[in-house]
This record gives C-alpha cells, sequence and structure tokens, in this order.
C-alpha cells in the first residue's frame, strides 16, 4: 500500500515541467518582452515572420536553461526558503543528474536556433551564456545580484536588434537602457517578497542592499524606464498610439510604487506587481508594434 508522500508526489514530467517553470508563464514572458521590443522596433514594426518564431523560441530555451541552472545552484538553499522549498531539485523531487540533462537540452535547443542568426547575433548570444550561468552564484558574493539578472535580460535586446539590422545603434543601448532599469525594478520587487528567508540563509538581494529605500528605488528604476520610452518614442517619430501604450505603463507604474510605499509591508501583493510588469511589457510592445 502506497504512503500519503507517494501519493501526493508528482510524476517526472510534472516535475520537470516545474523545473523549466512552464507551470509559471510570466517568468518566462518578462524574458521574451525585450526581445520583441528590439525586434520589432528594429524592423518598423515589421520583421520577418520566420525571425520572430525563432526569437520566441530562443527566449523560451534560454530562459528553461536559466531557471534549470539557477535550481542547480541553489537546491540547498532553496529547501530553506518558503517561496522556492517545493522547487523538484530544492525537494528532490528531482536528481542532480536529471537537472543537468534537462539543462544541456535546453542550451542545445537555444544554441540549435543561435545558428540560424547573423554572426554578430550568434556571438551575442555566446556572450550571454557564462552571466546566465552565473547569475545564481551573485546573490552569494555581489550586493545586487538583480543587477547580474538585468543584464543577462539586456542581451535579449542586443541579440534581437542585430538579428535585424546586423549592427548595433544608440537606439539600440537606449532600449538596452530601458531594459535594465526596467528589470531591476520587478525583479527588486521579487526579491522583496523573499527579503526575511534571504536575511536568514545569508545571500544577497537589492531588495536587501536598499534596505527601507527599495520601494523608492523601484520608483526610480521604472520613472528612468518611463523615460527612456518616451525618449525613443520622441525621437523617432511614433504616433499617438505609442503615447497611449506610454501613458497607461506610467499609470500602471505609479500605482505600483504607491503600493510599495505603503507602510504595512505585510499587505503588499509583490507577486501580483511582477505579474503586472509582463502585462505593461505587453502593451509597451503594442505601441512599438502599432505607434511606429
Amino acid at each position: 500500500m502506497m504512503s500519503s508522500s507517494e501519493i501526493n508526489s508528482p510524476s517526472p514530467v510534472e516535475s520537470i515541467i516545474k523545473l523549466l517553470r512552464w507551470d509559471k508563464p510570466a517568468g518566462r514572458l518578462i524574458l521574451m518582452i525585450p526581445a520583441l521590443w528590439a525586434v520589432f522596433f528594429a524592423s518598423m514594426g515589421e520583421p520577418p515572420i520566420v525571425l520572430v518564431g525563432i526569437i520566441i523560441l530562443g527566449s523560451l530555451a534560454t530562459s528553461a536553461a536559466g531557471c534549470v541552472i539557477n535550481d542547480l545552484w541553489d537546491r540547498n538553499i532553496d529547501n530553506q526558503v518558503e517561496r522556492t522549498k517545493n522547487r523538484p531539485l530544492a525537494s528532490r523531487d528531482l536528481s542532480v543528474k536529471v537537472g543537468i540533462i534537462v539543462f544541456i537540452i535546453s542550451l542545445s535547443c537555444a544554441a540549435g536556433l543561435a545558428f540560424y542568426l547573423n554572426t554578430l547575433s550568434f556571438w551575442l548570444c555566446v556572450a550571454s551564456v557564462p552571466v546566465i550561468i552565473c547569475y545564481p552564484l551573485a546573490k552569494r558574493v555581489f550586493p545586487i545580484p538583480q543587477l547580474v539578472l538585468s543584464l543577462a535580460w539586456g542581451f535579449a535586446v542586443l541579440i534581437s536588434w542585430s538579428a535585424v539590422t546586423g549592427n548595433l545603434s544608440f537606439n539600440t543601448w537606449v532600449l538596452w537602457a530601458a531594459t535594465i532599469t526596467w528589470t531591476m525594478g520587478f525583479d527588486t520587487v521579487y526579491a522583496m517578497a523573499d527579503k526575511s528567508d534571504d536575511l536568514k540563509v545569508g545571500i544577497n538581494s537589492s531588495a536587501i542592499f536598499f534596505g527601507d529605500l527599495a520601494g523608492e528605488v523601484v520608483g526610480l528604476f521604472f520613472a528612468l524606464t518611463a523615460g527612456l520610452f518616451a525618449y525613443l518614442g520622441s525621437t523617432n517619430g511614433f504616433n499617438f498610439i505609442f503615447g497611449l501604450t506610454w501613458s497607461i505603463a506610467v499609470i500602471l507604474w505609479v500605482g505600483q510604487y504607491i503600493e510599495l510605499r505603503q507602510l504595512n509591508q505585510d499587505s503588499i501583493n509583490y507577486g501580483q506587481i511582477f505579474s503586472q510588469n509582463v502585462w505593461i511589457g505587453f502593451i509597451l510592445l503594442l505601441g512599438i508594434i502599432f505607434g511606429n
């Protein structure tokens, strides 16, 4: 007769889905967004459909590899954190060997797609790999590990833009900077949810580094993102549709900033703010597509 733990134990397939975070699509979509910003911006709103497909699949494969390597490095930390204790490697539902195999497969899929890109884009893909692999280690030695994640996110802009144009322009770097500040904002919010557990475990985060000013800093990052997008829109002749989507994004960011400044931090829904930024990213994408 099976024990209750065996009955409730997830199947290997279910555990691999959780390992890849396919059960939580928000985190996968939020990496895809900057890549789509870049490919539609660089192509004036009309990118080749095949390239869009490669970018989407490549971002999914890359984010999957990033999740797996993160869980491999953190399997003995995640089981001490409330939000992550049930991750497959932390709970030992999957072995390290399986984790490594899944990581290799995910990275191989991303690498295979990279061969469809031009030379510059391909080598930018290669350059992004050490950043993706080292991000989980950054929280052990670097006071603001979210900056390393933001730089990894920024590669999505550089790769996608160069895949369209074959080069990197000033606008590329402005969009890259907007991606960095946006990622710093929403990932600091994500870190705020884990602050107490991270302090107990002894790992770093931007939420810990900025302390009581974390909410103010998140507001500053979102303000910088809004300013950079406003610059891109005004200097590239975007129409009122872009202005409308930009205004909606700013209103939502202001609302998030107000919520983060609440005196009762326990009442803040950090996960909701993070998920809302997925929608903000897609709203801005619509502005790039239809406002170009």
